[in-house]
């Protein structure tokens, strides 16, 4: 016996972003703004910001993306594979863009980014002189999916398909796409398939076109000579009414954007106006705090430049520290500190000729020694030796933490200083442990301002409609959330009142080399990249060992507090069994694996074929409510897995938790494109787009609220979850018989279930071999049979209900499991 694959429709789909706009930060080594200036001092002179504009990017694949996110660009959202590589913006200066020219990057002009033909180009010339070949087990053509979705009146095919020929580059192998116009029509509008390759491995080829009629077949044919056809299905459900529609529920309850202060104040008063159904954790770990040390750049950059840090934070004494570099009269001085209070004046030596001798390094070493503890960590700048001779300064330099300016634009009021407590908004009836727990997790990222408010939203649903309405009543009674509704104070703060575009935490865990003030936005760890499973200190791409780069990982696994809060929680509270970390603004929802060894394309394990089922029969669900709002439409090829639908990620929350404690966790990037019939094409939205606006556009309330609707619908999957007792079946199809020659078998389950067999003669157990999908993004394989053979199987739903009550554990004599003999007669 051999096994081949299964060939029909998937479903399953494909990774591709569509159209998402990149707000990205300022790379490593942006300045800082000005802040005021102390009476009687001078705040340190650092050099003039360079201009800055939006850049179209393309990239020859993941491992360019892997260079120059570690060189400290952000380039997380706004990506979309094409098939030459990764197309994306970025915001930079000019120096910037010549940097990114010297690593190979692509600048693209304005009209010149990817996008599907509407219009049928005739196809391959060389596939369509090939005769059409019947479907074998050696098919080398296979149709993964064909999904039909409508929004906003306009139809769309999505098409994925591969060949057994794709890895081949010389010449590259080509594939046709053709559909028909409905039941019993001819193929027709051909067209030529995109091949997408990452990390060197071929994925797929792949199509998304409009189209005005639902066609009801396609057909892929391959140059090498494959053919392979399937039926299209429906992508989501059109007209599931969200419970917003529910006579007398009530809903939009969020009017604006929230900072953590805000998020919080609201969840702890929403334990004490319902008691009964809320109460707030507060989880162990203290952030590192929205605080910085005050500091100064003093003497410009070269190498006579000093950095200077206070031993105090700012806000505790560090911004009322001056720092003056003092010239005397005279000759053969030694270099001497003073100090009166918290002022500092460094007395700079003389030489026998009476010129100054003090280098910058013999400078910051006596700031070090000799500063009464007021300054703890004085360098030359960044890389420079300090070889200089120090000038004196005009008058003394204040040093500050920088955070004592408001951004234009920031909410009223003033920051709370020093380390941060989070609470966790637990709703449930049945708060004991019993019932199915989900935790929602927003705001890993700290410019994400959407995932905090659609968070807010649905618990503001839950609380406020428990009373009245049936089904809140029921995800109530029968699950057990948990709602961090920002899990980056810190970073969030920084982000609303600072620098908009701040995506990490404020630990500064970086050497003397990067850390002057002109640095401060690019400091931090990216959380989600901080955890233990796939993680770049293991190898795995996705993760920077830079401690600028937007997707530094931290000095080690769970080196921060904020990651450690969630291990404890899932530690704790062992009921938790789905989990959502919700981000913005790519539009995709995405499971395992997560990240891969970019040599080989290497992923963390995939989930077993019954959790990757579920993974998606959840998402049409979710995904089916997001649409239900205004037709908002997550389209296939950005829903999966998250190494193929988006990249590689290491160090990630989802796999930590799904891997170490068998939690379902899906992640979220909510906003993303929009289709605008007015133009014909999708809008990308933002990280904190206008709150108001075009309701059928891209606005913060609109997204807000559809995503809102998926985040219940994913309570209501957990209580589900939580009450099921039906045992799966299964079968082998087309099942036990007699076959001449040869036949081709597979199991079918009644549900989302994994299935353990044998075939020699054994009893199957949990460690028997797991049924398992052709490929990635594909269904359950093919095995094809040529001797006769003896299946034995059961299979296991994700509630862990066994089919037919069968034991595996256990060796009893009633051997309760599924069995089906193929015989195979000579023809």
């Amino acid at each position: 016996m051999r096994r081949t694959q299964q060939l029909r429709i998937a479903l399953l789909a494909l990774p591709a972003l569509v159209g998402s706009v990149l707000m990205a930060t300022t790379p490593a080594g942006a300045d800082p703004a000005e802040s005021t200036t102390k009476a009687g001092s001078e705040r340190s002179h650092l050099e003039d910001q360079e201009p800055v504009r939006l850049a179209r990017i393309q990239l020859t694949g993941a491992d360019m993306l892997d260079k120059v996110v570690a060189a400290g660009f952000d380039l997380e959202h706004g990506l979309r594979r094409v098939p030459t590589g990764i197309e994306g913006e970025a915001v930079v200066t000019a120096e910037q863009v010549a940097e990114l020219k010297t690593m190979g990057v692509e600048i693209l002009g304005d009209d010149e980014s990817f996008a599907w033909s509407d219009e049928a180009d005739g196809g391959l010339q060389a596939s369509r002189a090939q005769a059409v070949q019947p479907l074998s087990h050696e098919q080398t053509v296979r149709v993964v999916r064909a999904d039909w979705f409508t929004t906003k009146g306009q139809g769309f095919l999505y098409v994925e398909a591969r060949t057994t020929d794709g890895q081949q580059t010389n010449p590259i192998v080509g594939m046709q796409l053709e559909n028909d116009s409905g039941p019993s029509t001819s193929f027709g509008f051909a067209r030529t398939m995109s091949r997408f390759v990452d990390s060197g491995q071929y994925m797929f080829h792949r199509n998304l076109f409009k189209l005005d009629a639902r066609p009801s077949q396609i057909r892929v044919t391959s140059s090498t000579g494959g053919v392979a056809t399937g039926f299209v299905s429906n992508w989501l459900e059109d007209g599931t009414p969200p419970l917003t529609a529910t006579p007398g529920y009530r809903s939009d309850f969020v009017d604006g954007y929230r900072t953590p202060q805000q998020l919080y104040s609201r969840a702890e008063e929403i334990a004490r106006q319902y008691p009964k159904i809320a109460e707030i954790i507060y989880l162990p770990n203290q952030t590192n705090g929205y605080q910085r040390k005050a500091q100064a750049t003093i003497g410009g950059t070269g190498q006579a430049a000093v950095v200077a840090s206070s031993a105090a934070w700012g806000h505790e004494g560090g911004n009322d520290i001056t720092v003056d570099f003092v010239n005397r009269s005279g000759a053969n001085l030694p270099l001497s500190v003073e100090v009166n209070g918290k002022a500092v004046r460094v007395l700079l030596a003389k030489d026998a000729s009476g010129a100054l001798a003090s280098t910058a390094a013999q400078v910051a070493n006596a700031l070090k020694s000799q500063s009464g503890g007021l300054i703890d960590r004085a360098h030359p700048y960044r890389t420079n030796a300090g070889t200089g001779i120090v000038q004196a300064t005009p008058v003394p330099v204040a040093l500050t933490d920088f955070l004592d300016e408001k951004r234009a634009g920031a909410p009223a009021g003033d920051v709370p200083r020093g380390p941060a407590t989070i609470p966790v908004l637990r709703i449930g009836k049945h708060r004991d442990g019993k019932k199915p727990g989900v935790l929602i997790q927003a705001q890993d990222h700290a410019r994400e301002w959407v995932p905090a408010t659609t968070s807010l939203e649905a618990a503001e649903r839950l609380v406020h409609n428990y009373g009245s309405d049936k089904e809140t009543k029921n995800i109530v009674d029968n699950t057990d959330v948990f709602l961090i509704l920002s899990n980056n104070p810190d970073g969030a703060n920084y982000s609303f009142y600072n620098f908009a575009s701040q995506r990490r935490n404020m630990t500064n865990h970086c050497p003397d080399t990067d850390a002057d003030p002109a640095r401060r936005n690019s400091w931090g760890v990216d959380l989600n990249r901080n955890y233990r499973v796939g993680s770049g200190h293991d190898g795995y791409s996705g993760a920077s060992t830079s401690c600028v780069s937007d997707t530094y990982q931290g000095p080690e696994k769970l080196s921060e507090p904020e990651s450690k809060n969630i291990i404890w929680l899932v530690e704790k509270y062992r009921n938790i069994k789905f989990m959502m970390s919700v981000h913005s603004n790519g539009g995709q929802l995405f499971w395992q694996p997560g990240a891969y060894i970019a040599d080989g394309r290497i992923t963390t394990p995939r989930p077993p074929l019954g959790d990757e089922a579920f993974y998606w029969q959840s998402a049409g669900r979710i995904l089916s409510q997001v649409k239900a709002h205004r037709e908002t439409v997550v389209t296939p090829e950005n829903v999966g897995g998250s190494s193929d639908v988006l990249y590689s990620s290491a160090g990630n929350v989802r796999e930590d938790l799904y891997f170490n404690y068998g939690i379902y966790a899906f992640g979220w990037e909510v906003g993303g494109s929009v289709y605008n019939p007015a133009t014909g094409n999708w809008q990308g939205g933002s990280f904190q787009p206008a709150w108001a606006g075009d309701p059928n556009l891209v606005s913060g309330h609109a997204e807000t609220m559809e995503y809102a609707n998926g985040i219940v619908e994913m309570f209501r999957i957990a209580a589900e979850w939580g009450k099921d007792n039906k045992k799966p079946t299964s079968s082998l199809v087309p099942g036990a018989g007699k076959y001449v020659g040869s036949v081709d078998v597979r199991f079918e389950t009644s549900e989302p279930a994994t299935v353990y067999y044998t075939t020699d003669g054994s009893r199957p157990t949990l460690e028997s071999p797991r049924y398992q999908a052709t490929e990635f993004r594909e269904p359950g394989q093919v095995f094809h049979v040529t001797e006769t053979t003896t299946f034995r199987w059961f299979s296991v739903d994700v509630a862990g209900n066994i089919e037919q009550n069968y034991d595996p554990t256990k060796n009893d004599t009633r051997n309760n499991y599924r069995e089906a003999t193929i015989t195979v007669v000579e023809q």
